[in-house]
């Protein structure tokens, strides 16, 4: 059984052999979950937006499993400073949106924002395509393994902040756990984690990932954080 899935060069395809254990409830929830399970926001059915892929990869470090995360540069016009999964636009040389683009798009993008080596990542399930209405991204989100853990860090720091991993015993944590409130009057859920406040989509798809696959606990949801936090 191969534990590879594909190279940069060839076709890129998804592999459950040899996971750990413990991922078995993710990769259930990535074959069974429908697309308004995880967001009330769907791509549009006249297929506008914009192609875009986010790698949320689980690996395994000295407190167990552990999401690879990273903080958006305060100077990007899309999402400025917002903790997110690494993850972007699709190029034309990720190929077909329809096909492995998705799964192309977010290895790349996670090379060039937290300088992961894809060789060590095992991309085993992708979620259903969601939308983010402010930005009309079309979001893939593409589950992986960090099967060989590479060193990560900010490779541009125009693009990039910070690059840090959380561990999924913080992110179920109830005391980590809270309703973010935005300006607007929107909220959502929020994670308290490694001096971050984890919200938007990311958070939300988190939020989610933990239900589906039978990890989250009992949190106040009446906890409620702005999003101007620290102030």
């Amino acid at each position: 059984m191969t534990r590879t899935s594909g190279t940069q060069d060839g076709p890129l395809t998804l592999s459950s052999a040899g996971l750990p254990d413990w991922l078995a409830p993710v990769l259930r929830v990535a074959e069974t979950v429908e697309p308004t399970q995880l967001s009330r926001f769907l791509p549009p059915e006249n297929g506008s937006g914009r192609q875009s892929a986010v790698l949320i990869l689980f690996g395994e470090g000295e407190r167990g499993p552990e999401l690879l995360l990273m903080e958006r540069a305060g100077s990007l016009r899309s999402h400025p400073g917002q903790p997110s999964f690494p993850g972007g636009a699709l190029d034309p040389e990720d190929g077909d949106p329809q096909g492995d683009g998705p799964l192309r798009a977010a290895l790349r993008e996670a090379r060039e924002e937290t300088g992961l080596d894809p060789a060590g990542v095992q991309l085993f399930g992708v979620l259903p395509r969601l939308y983010i209405p402010v930005s009309r991204f079309v979001v893939t989100p593409v589950l992986g393994w960090w099967r060989e853990p590479s060193p990560v860090g900010v490779v541009d720091p125009n693009e990039t902040a910070r690059v840090f991993t959380v561990p999924v015993a913080d992110l179920t944590d109830p005391a980590n756990r809270a309703t973010a409130v935005h300006p607007s009057g929107h909220s959502g859920p929020a994670f308290l984690v490694e001096s971050a406040l984890v919200w938007g989509f990311t958070a939300g798809v988190i939020d989610r990932l933990l239900h589906y696959a039978g990890w989250e606990r009992p949190w106040d949801r009446g906890k409620q954080v702005p999003l101007d936090w620290r102030a």
